[in-house]
């Protein structure tokens, strides 16, 4: 038992490395908490930094959800991946490491999907480009992204067999970005969303 709390407190602290803190401040002596929408994820990144700086904090982000997810397989633990993954949502968002103001989430949620459900994650990566090509809102996309997850656990689920920890959790983090993009909801609907200029 000590040692699976060890590994979700490491997976939170894993999830609280705040890639668009150390990215901008190391390479542009920015601090993207004072810009945009002030949070620490790609999107800002993205719309503060540029492209080169968003891909690299996205990828970092993507990454802290895999390597999260991965930890009770490393240290041969009896506890479902798909919880340490939620640990490092749990840090991305709300980060030890910066005054536990984080990001929204997507693409920490999406590396958990990366280790859990290649196939899904493919397919969510795919819908989300296809949405901001359409769309060019991050925010949207993102949230439809979200949404094709939980329809892919469905449909797969109806089709093969049911992993339900994968389709509770991929619930609940398809809802968790949703809520926090309640903001963003309300500007797209007001048409005062930025819209990305790169795509």
């Amino acid at each position: 038992m000590i040692q699976i709390i060890l590994v979700l407190i490491l997976a939170y602290l894993l999830g609280s490395i705040p890639s668009g803190l150390i990215v901008g401040k190391t390479f542009y002596k920015v601090d993207i908490r004072e810009h945009g929408s002030g949070n620490l994820g790609g999107t800002n990144t993205f719309r503060t930094l540029g492209v080169k700086a968003g891909l690299t904090v996205t990828l970092a982000d993507i990454l802290k959800g895999t390597l999260a997810a991965a930890l009770p397989v490393i240290f041969h633990l009896d506890v479902n991946p798909l919880l340490a993954g939620i640990f490092a949502v749990v840090g991305h968002t709300y980060p030890i490491f910066a005054g536990f103001r984080g990001g929204k989430a997507v693409a920490t949620s999406g590396g958990i999907v990366l280790f859990a459900a290649p196939y899904m994650f493919l397919t969510v990566i795919v819908v989300f480009f296809i949405s901001l090509y359409i769309s060019k809102y991050v925010s949207l996309s993102s949230m439809i992204a979200g949404i094709t997850a939980v329809l892919f656990a469905v449909i797969s689920g109806i089709v093969h067999n049911w992993d339900i920890p994968l389709l509770i959790v991929v619930l609940f983090l398809a809802t968790f970005v949703i809520y926090r993009h309640r903001a963003n909801i309300k500007r797209i609907a007001n048409k005062t969303e930025p819209k990305i200029k790169w795509l």
